[in-house]
């Protein structure tokens, strides 16, 4: 695919070249779009130099429909979080993402969340969330013309992301969807030592994410789903996970999932706590089903209208 690059000196495009190490003169990194390419009429990618993180990022959006016809309009926001060892392609790569949205006047926001960021803000290292829900936040506003009307959703990683966000900034996200999402970290100790081993197995120190997860046990209670739970009260729910059987989807002679399996358990804990809070959500626990992209692609076709109905659109 061909794709029209314009390199951006400033916010909105002037003043001189801007690269990643980018700062002002006290020294204090400036955020600011490097550079958009044009990759069809309604996705762009844009390479965002983030105070957060130290360094450009990548991040993908899906245009309005009407985005060009109606110059004065604001839209509502719709971030698809990608999963561990993935990357920001991932939606468009693997789901009808483009289609499924080809009449719809939402802004999809798809943005780089690191190969094991977690959507946190580590202990000693990169800041994803204040990335996510405030620089980023103030660049589509800024400049694509986003609305404060907001919902996200997201898969295995991204899933805990999607459902952390909303409950960790609550009222900033109407709804959260979750695919097969890391629901519940603290399930037991080897679950949170899976997770340890994940971020090692990145390349990353693990300790850095969230500290022990018996030392520092608050941190990890704050970055929870099961722990964050209550918090989601008044957000527009859909959560979906297989057993991690194969399933319909699978092509034959798939082996079993122990990743969806373990989630699985997981979700169901965050479910038993929904509705012991009298918390109402929409739950698919669909029986057979891999951790894999054909039961996410049908995940968000399942999640959309209550997403749409979120932010106006339906």
């Amino acid at each position: 695919m061909l794709a029209a690059v314009v390199v951006l000196g400033g916010a909105r495009g002037g003043g001189a070249k801007a690269g990643p190490g980018t700062r002002s003169a006290g020294g204090v990194a400036q955020l600011r779009v490097v550079a958009a390419a044009v990759l069809s009429a309604r996705m762009r990618d844009l390479a965002v130099a983030s105070p957060a993180l130290g360094a450009t990022v990548k991040v993908r959006l899906l245009l309005p429909v009407h985005y060009r016809a109606r110059p004065g309009a604001r839209w509502p926001v719709l971030y698809l979080l990608h999963g561990c060892c993935d990357t920001y392609r991932s939606w468009t790569r693997s789901t009808d993402v483009a289609a499924l949205t080809a009449r719809s006047d939402v802004l999809v926001v798809m943005p780089d969340g690191g190969r094991a960021g977690f959507y946190s803000d580590w202990l000693a290292g990169p800041r994803w969330e204040t990335f996510h829900v405030a620089e980023l936040r103030r660049i589509l506003q800024r400049d694509y013309r986003a609305s404060t009307v907001m919902a996200v959703a997201g898969a295995s990683m991204g899933g805990l992301g999607a459902l952390a966000y909303a409950a960790r900034h609550r009222g900033m996200f109407r709804a959260a969807a979750s695919f097969s999402a890391i629901a519940d970290t603290r399930l037991s100790p080897q679950e949170s030592m899976r997770y340890m081993r994940l971020v090692r197995s990145q390349g990353e120190n693990p300790s850095h994410l969230w500290g022990d997860p018996r030392g520092d046990a608050a941190v990890w209670a704050a970055h929870n789903p099961y722990d964050l739970a209550p918090q989601l009260r008044g957000t527009q729910l859909f959560i979906a996970v297989g057993t991690g059987q194969p399933g319909p989807l699978d092509p034959a002679g798939t082996a079993a999932s122990t990743i969806e399996s373990s989630l699985a358990a997981e979700n169901a804990a965050l479910a038993r706590r929904l509705r012991a809070l009298k918390i109402p959500a929409q739950f698919d626990f669909y029986g057979p089903g891999t951790h894999s992209w054909p039961y996410w692609q049908r995940d968000l076709h399942q999640a959309w209208p209550l997403l749409q109905h979120a932010l106006g659109t339906h």
